[in-house]
């Protein structure tokens, strides 16, 4: 079985990743140091023609050595398990923080590419396994290297018999021809995704500064990257040519950038792979060893490898060879003993069989050739996927003996023929051929190899061929007219409404067997307001607001058409299901994604040009609407469950992922607390930050815009409100009970399960305890502290996330909410807790905002945890006050303890000190704690180390604790520390934090990780964003700068990082509540504020998140 890597996807067990990106391809080994020899010693060895044969047999008996104390070798890290399209962003694979040690493991996956595509963190361009970094993110690489080894890079030969001096010399000359390059596809484009990321390349025109590499590694979409000599000289690289089917493309260089080494090119020979020839493959192996692999060419008509999903070669012959090239290879030439390169590394197993797939390079010498020549590389097609089949499957398919002896008469050496596999719909070949034709002639000629075939299309473009088939044993006769290659293959996408469209590419249509005629514009990156279910791309968009959208321009001439907040139906169909048409209802947003972009490739620069193409056009202004509530006839407490008309569905859609929460879009319900102001209570696991689109849903009929009005900083609520001018509805405020609800209690559970329905049942309160949710250690987010927590006896309550306690009467006794918590570390889950919140907390905020107020809470800073008596009276409590919590409150025989201060508080408690009264009040339960909330200053008694202590403790203002500011900068998202950060950390190094960063950005290319501080710009340090962005605006485009980051484990290393301007430009949001969003955008460009509205691209990860 087949399965590919590239790009995230799932293949069969057993199996090994050979993609650079998969893993840190660190020469790991379980005892002992991977087999190495000095690099500069090695050579000087073999360079010297007088060098004595001692002195050789001495540099081997060394290799030999080193060999002999290796083991085994651990070359890539674990496959996704999950049968996923794309490339799926890192992950955490645990709740606490691994070490910076890199660690062996083993992969899953079974055909593969040698690519770097499997989205997995860098650090200052090298791999390290998302499960050996802080938080599933990178940190500086590891390498496990000889103590005594000071004397250059090593080179890494292959277990087996040491190489013939000839051989030795060859390498010697290879090698400086071989480059590592490191490269960013900035972001997801047909069945590549935004990834960072390391392959390898050779020279091939030393004086154009001409590179070949893999397409897979060049990619179909926006490219930035560059290349490390032999030497380590660096030097930008930008695409000149990708081939829009076969696994090559071409980059170029400045060779005047070279400046200490002899630039030189390897022949391309592809009329010197032949079956039994011995090579080597020359490639990258993690970024600091040149890997130098042996075999024997064993076959030269293997069909092209299938990858699965995604990217995959076709219409080609494959060499097959046994090298076992290892992650990053990706574009090695593979040479023969004469220093020619014969083929191009691409693919191979990773089943523990020594297998790997290299591509011919005679197409790559034609492309190679017309660019030195400054013509354009045609390239024809007749939407005809073609394999090659044995003669005997030949003959099953009704090939006749007397083709089978003519052409085995003129091709003594051939075993097979072409057979047509994919016919594509409506192609130039549709009711032409036929799935399974055996092709016999092309205008006139026998033919039965690919390299031809490519030949005779290539130079037909626009023209047309005769081609004869066997079908059946019958001969059939056709002309077909040959299309252009590069027509169907995109070179072009269009940015709106946070997602990124482009025309449906012949790689996927090929894929699918589905037609390129108007099968739709395909949706490369659903995110924003086309953030479909179930998948992050293969959509394709039929229709949107009931116009349809054949093709990219028709899409985009609907798309201008379509105002800023608007509600339209969406029609789609996924590429693995083409039965299905989807049907949605989208809001689109042109407010914080204003302009519609068009991305063009430039293949003179190198780069993809922008263009803003089209304004965003004023939301209409809203209608007031009616709508009845659903009635619930069959309920046996009517009172209780009219409460439904105080239920309204809260949508909210995040546009930047902040404060660490995990999902850009959730759904659920709130509570209506004030019909008459429209204002909703809701959880902040629904709502967590304000810088959101909300949508209110009434009665499900009447939609509504919503915004937040307050976030209670611990007790996982937020009010939100709408304009209640705009619902004719007979909404109704709830009644909130004043007193709060008693353990065994029977009360009406309300609420709505997963279906979004609602549920209702009879029940008790179980228990009403003091909880602590677990903190996130991988990605610290909100989460509720110095909390009491409600369960009753109902299964329903884990069934839903919203609802209420009510009594018969239909007062509502405790708010029914979800509760983010941890993430697991099996599966990167985010758990969440459903529990219940007496609703008297609520009352002083609830009553200050009806009143028009914003409250404005101060709190003690801290985490606290409950003691039972048997614990305080060890820990120093007298007897006198236990005496006294007893009498006081019969119920809650405990005390809290001081658990963890938040970093930064300046608090005079101290962690383990246990709180008897404050402002000499008894707290015994969390209700106790709210005087903190209007008080500057509580006077407080405790036990500290069993001696009775009296301190002034001051408050916190809730206002400092909130996301006010955020920065993206190369792709990373920077605000303050947020709360949470201050939970969980001892000390805030700085507020400078990473909270997200984009796939494909330089954030991710240099390993700059969620959860990590920066301190300093180029040695300049920078406190907050203030300094940060005057420091990073003295930075020119293109340019490298050091930062001084600390980790969250308070381990501080330095990133050298480059800036990247045109693909990921300096954006700033402000909170300001003059705005209709209540947040304010500023661009920068060239280090000055950019006239125009910035623009955010790309789709954040914040360490192991999923969408939403």
């Amino acid at each position: 079985m087949l399965s590919r890597s590239l790009f995230g996807v799932k293949a069969a067990a057993n199996t090994r990743l050979f993609s650079r990106s998969a893993s840190a391809v660190t020469t790991l080994q379980t005892s002992s140091p991977a087999p190495t020899f000095p690099r500069s010693a090695f050579i000087r060895s073999l360079a010297n023609p007088y060098a004595t044969a001692p002195a050789l047999a001495k540099a081997f008996v060394h290799i030999r050595i080193r060999l002999a104390h290796s083991t085994a070798y651990s070359m890539d890290q674990a496959a996704p398990t999950s049968a996923a399209k794309r490339k799926q962003p890192p992950s955490s694979n645990g709740l606490d923080r691994p070490s910076k040690q890199p660690r062996p493991s083993q992969n899953t996956e079974e055909e593969v590419e040698n690519d770097d595509s499997n989205n997995k963190p860098y650090t200052n361009g090298f791999a390290t396994p998302a499960t050996d970094a802080p938080n599933g993110h990178t940190s500086p690489n590891l390498m496990i290297e000889d103590a005594n080894d000071d004397e250059g890079d090593d080179i890494v030969l292959p277990t087996g018999t040491a190489d013939t001096a000839e051989w030795q010399a060859t390498i010697e000359k290879v090698v400086r021809n071989v480059v590592s390059i490191h490269f960013c596809q900035t972001c997801a484009f047909d069945t590549d995704s935004a990834i960072s990321s390391e392959a390898t390349g050779f020279v091939v025109d030393a004086e154009r500064g001409y590179i070949l590499t893999n397409r897979h590694v060049v990619g179909a979409g926006p490219f930035w990257g560059y290349c490390i000599f032999d030497n380590h000289e660096e030097t930008d690289v930008y695409p000149v040519y990708r081939d829009p089917v076969h696994d090559f493309g071409i980059l170029r260089f400045d060779p005047k950038k070279i400046k200490y080494m002899p630039l030189a090119a390897l022949e391309l020979r592809p009329d010197q792979a032949k079956v039994g020839v011995e090579i080597r493959v020359v490639g990258n192996d993690a970024g600091e060893k040149l890997s130098i692999l042996s075999g024997v060419i064993s076959r030269l008509d293997r069909n092209a490898p299938e990858y699965g999903e995604g990217y995959s070669d076709f219409n080609t012959n494959y060499i097959q060879a046994a090298a076992a090239a290892s992650g990053g290879s990706s574009g090695s030439p593979v040479v023969n003993i004469d220093g020619y390169a014969v083929a191009l590394q691409a693919g191979g197993r990773a089943d523990g069989a020594a297998t790997d797939y290299f591509l011919p390079l005679d197409r790559p010498l034609r492309a190679l050739q017309c660019i030195r020549e400054g013509k354009h590389v045609d390239r024809g097609t007749i939407q005809t996927q073609w394999v090659i089949k044995a003669f005997d499957e030949c003959r099953r398919l009704g090939l006749s003996a007397q083709w089978e002896s003519e052409v085995r008469a003129k091709f003594p050496k051939e075993t097979g023929m072409l057979v047509a596999e994919v016919v594509l719909p409506k192609g130039p070949g549709h009711e032409k051929l036929e799935e399974g034709d055996v092709l016999v002639k092309v205008n006139g000629g026998l033919l039965t190899q690919f390299a031809r075939l490519d030949g005779v299309l290539d130079s037909s473009v626009d023209g047309k061929v005769q081609l004869l088939v066997q079908r059946g044993g019958q001969d059939v006769e056709v002309e077909i007219e040959v299309g252009d290659l590069h027509a169907i293959t995109p070179d072009r996408f269009v940015m709106v409404a946070g997602a990124a469209f482009h025309d449906l590419s012949y790689q996927q249509a090929r894929l699918y067997a589905v037609t390129l005629k108007d099968a739709g514009v395909y949706c490369c990156e659903a995110s924003g307001s086309f953030r479909f279910e179930g998948s992050s791309s293969g959509w394709l968009v039929q229709s949107v607001d009931q116009k349809p959208t054949p093709d990219l321009d028709t899409f985009v001439a609907v798309m201008k058409t379509v105002p800023d907040r608007s509600r339209v139906v969406v029609t789609y169909k996924h590429l693995r299901d083409m039965h299905t048409l989807n049907t949605s209802i989208m809001l689109v947003d042109r407010h914080w994604h204003k302009q519609m972009r068009m991305a063009v490739r430039n293949d003179a620069s190198g780069l993809w040009d922008f263009t803003d193409i089209a304004d965003a056009i004023a939301p209409i202004a809203p209608v007031a609407r009616k709508a009845n509530f659903i009635s619930m006839a069959g309920a046996q407490h009517p009172q209780a469950v009219d409460i439904i008309r105080s239920f309204v569905r809260i949508s909210a859609s995040m546009p930047i992922k902040l404060d660490g929460f995990p999902k850009a879009r959730k759904i659920g319900f709130g509570l209506v607390i004030d019909a008459e102001k429209g204002l909703v209570v809701v959880s902040r696991a629904i709502v967590p930050y304000d810088m959101c689109d909300i949508t209110v849903t009434i009665a499900d009929s009447i939609i509504v815009d919503g915004k937040v009005v307050f976030m209670h900083p611990l007790q996982n609520y937020a009010i939100v409100q709408y304009d209640p001018k705009l619902v004719q509805a007979p909404v109704k405020s709830a009644k909130l009970a004043t007193e709060p609800i008693k353990q065994g209690e029977q009360t009406i559970f309300f609420g709505f399960n997963q279906n979004l329905r609602p549920v209702v049942a009879k029940t008790a309160v179980t228990d009403i305890t003091t909880v602590a949710i677990p903190a996130s250690a991988s990605t610290p987010r909100y989460r509720a502290v110095n909390l009491d927590a409600i369960t009753v006896d109902t299964s329903l309550s884990s069934q839903c996330g919203s609802g209420v306690l009510v009594a018969e009467d239909g007062t509502v006794q405790a708010l029914w909410l979800t509760y983010l918590g941890e993430r697991t570390g099996g599966h990167s889950k985010d758990v969440e807790y459903h529990l219940g919140f007496a609703t008297p907390a609520l009352l002083p905020v609830i009553n200050e905002v009806k009143s028009g107020g914003r409250p404005d809470l101060r709190i003690l800073n801290l985490e606290t945890q409950t003691v039972q008596m048997s614990q305080c009276r060890i820990m120093g409590v007298s007897e006198a006050w236990i005496e006294r919590i007893e009498r006081e409150d019969p119920e809650r025989h405990q005390l809290f303890m001081v658990r963890k201060i938040d970093a930064g508080n300046s608090s005079n408690l101290q962690e383990g000190d246990i709180i008897l009264t404050l402002n000499d009040h008894l707290i015994t339960r969390v209700s106790h704690l709210d005087l903190m909330y209007t008080n500057p200053l509580l006077h407080a008694v405790v036990v500290r180390k069993s001696e009775e202590v009296r301190v002034q403790v001051p408050t916190v203002p809730t206002s400092e604790l909130e996301t006010d500011r955020v920065v993206v900068f190369c792709g990373a998202v920077l605000h303050r520390p947020h709360h949470a950060v201050r939970q969980q950390i001892s000390k805030v190094h700085s507020d400078i934090y990473v909270s997200a960063r984009m796939g494909g950005s330089p954030a991710y290319m240099y390993g700059l990780a969620p959860t990590n501080f920066i301190l300093a710009v180029n040695a300049v340090p920078t406190t907050d964003l203030e300094s940060f962005l005057r420091e990073v605006n003295k930075i020119p485009d293109n340019t490298y700068f050091r930062l001084k980051v600390m980790t969250f484990d308070n381990v501080p290393w330095v990133a050298t990082m480059k800036k990247c301007e045109h693909y990921f430009p300096t954006v700033e949001f402000v909170k300001d509540a003059g705005q209709r969003e209540g947040w304010r955008r500023v661009m920068y460009e060239d280090g000055k504020v950019r006239k125009g509205v910035g623009e955010v691209n790309g789709v954040a990860d914040e360490g192991g998140a999923g969408e939403g």
